[in-house]
């Protein structure tokens, strides 16, 4: 008799998702007015150990991007190519970023969610945060006090740190290639350490899923189904359609093996609703799975993380059409270029203030004349449109990270080809691909 093969992470952390859903689902129908169930097992053990394991990820971040940017810096050797890779991922971020948006209020004003909704009884209420000046964003992405931006976890700082210190071992000659030799041990410590938090991935997904819908439910998306469809739906062309054509005719690489191989990180962008706290999924994933070089990948990942977000300007350019057609406002040509280019260049200049989408989403309806309050409305369905974007937001730092790599000759096609490459329940190589 055949030995049953067995299931990788990937596998075990979708069947966890799965399963948390359906269990949350019950819960939320069943149990909701049970006492013990929703203090002791939602409250309890679901959100005690769901939210250890994104500390856990969270804990990684910071040393994972420095080390391993550092690493990137040192092997690439070449100050040049590292400012043509830089205009290359911001260029491609943010034409993505504009791209996504385009197509949210397109689809929206297709769509038109929002007519005939009901507003007299409004169950939340949003006060809208005041981004920073574009001129305080640019100052702050040097770190005064590096030891500062570790601490906060502020990451265009500690990229560019990052950046200065490989650029500064380069240039030491002897004496830095002694202490490349320390960073490149040290990367391999880091990535060891990825494995173990991952292999309580699927515990860890299953809590986080299990609480989400256990708390949230089904019910909660009835009255918003047509602006939480119209989202979907954009998110959807977006991942598939935009990323899909970038990677064949772009990249020129096969869609559906860059999907597949891509997946785990999507999973684990859906349950943890951050891209920060993905980041050691997806290096890993675009590293080991895709085939994508360290001296690449360490600085077009982490970027990405900051300041792309493809599926947060979808929700706005949606969510700008509904509450437009709420309050029975109509929104001119104008006012659909002016969201276009107000989310597209927010994207970068609220990069490090808590609750990035609704910031944005209100620094948008001011400029078009939208009252911020309409935000309350949508507050319900946001955290499940949340893990969603996030998703997507994932998959299109992978996707620049590709187009960059294959630009670069820092690609492996035979690591891209091979299914089982970098598969997750594999063990770590000892260090990360220079």
């Amino acid at each position: 008799m055949a030995e049953r093969r067995k299931l990788t992470l990937t596998s075990e952390i979708l069947i966890a998702m799965v399963a948390g859903a359906v269990l949350g689902v019950i819960i939320n129908m069943v149990f909701a007015d049970t006492g013990f169930v929703q203090d002791m097992v939602v409250g309890g053990l679901f959100s005690v150990i769901g939210s250890i394991f994104v500390a856990a990820l969270k804990m990684l971040v910071v040393p994972l991007v420095f080390v391993s940017l550092v690493c990137g810096v040192t092997a690439l050797g070449d100050v040049a190519a590292l400012g043509r890779i830089g205009i290359k991922a911001i260029a491609l971020y943010l034409f993505t970023t504009a791209v996504a948006i385009t197509i949210a209020l397109t689809l929206a004003g297709i769509v038109s969610p929002g007519d005939g909704f009901d507003i007299s009884d409004p169950t939340a209420e949003f006060q809208g945060r005041e981004a920073p000046p574009l001129g305080d964003v640019v100052i702050d992405i040097v770190p005064s006090n590096p030891v500062a931006a570790f601490a906060k976890g502020n990451m265009l700082q500690i990229i560019v740190f990052a950046i200065i210190f490989g650029v500064a071992m380069t240039l030491a000659g002897e004496r830095g290639r002694h202490v490349q030799n320390f960073f490149v041990d040290l990367n391999a410590v880091v990535m060891a350490m990825v494995g173990i938090v991952m292999k309580l991935a699927p515990y860890g997904v299953f809590c986080l899923i299990a609480k989400t819908f256990a708390t949230q439910g089904v019910d909660i998306i009835l009255p918003l189904a047509s602006y939480f469809l119209t989202v979907v739906a954009a998110l959807l062309v977006h991942a598939i359609g935009v990323y899909g054509l970038l990677i064949r005719f772009v990249a020129r690489l096969n869609p559906m093996m860059f999907f597949r191989k891509m997946r785990a990180a999507m999973v684990f962008a859906f349950s943890t609703a951050s891209s920060n706290a993905t980041i050691p999924v997806t290096l890993r994933s675009v590293e080991y799975r895709l085939g994508v070089k360290n001296s690449v990948a360490s600085f077009t990942v982490p970027l990405g993380a900051t300041i792309n977000m493809d599926g947060t300007a979808i929700m706005q350019g949606v969510a700008t059409v509904f509450i437009a057609h709420v309050f029975g406002v109509d929104l001119g040509i104008v006012d659909y270029l002016t969201v276009i280019m107000i989310a597209t260049l927010a994207s970068i200049g609220t990069a490090g203030v808590p609750g990035v989408g609704l910031v944005m989403l209100s620094m948008v309806l001011d400029q078009v004349g939208l009252p911020v309050e309409g935000i309350a409305l949508i507050i319900g369905v946001d955290r499940l449109l949340d893990m969603m974007r996030t998703a997507v937001n994932v998959t299109g730092d992978a996707t620049v990270t590709s187009i960059i790599a294959k630009s670069e000759n820092a690609f492996d096609h035979d690591t891209f080809k091979d299914p089982e490459a970098g598969v997750l329940e594999a063990d770590l190589p000892a260090a990360s691909r220079a």
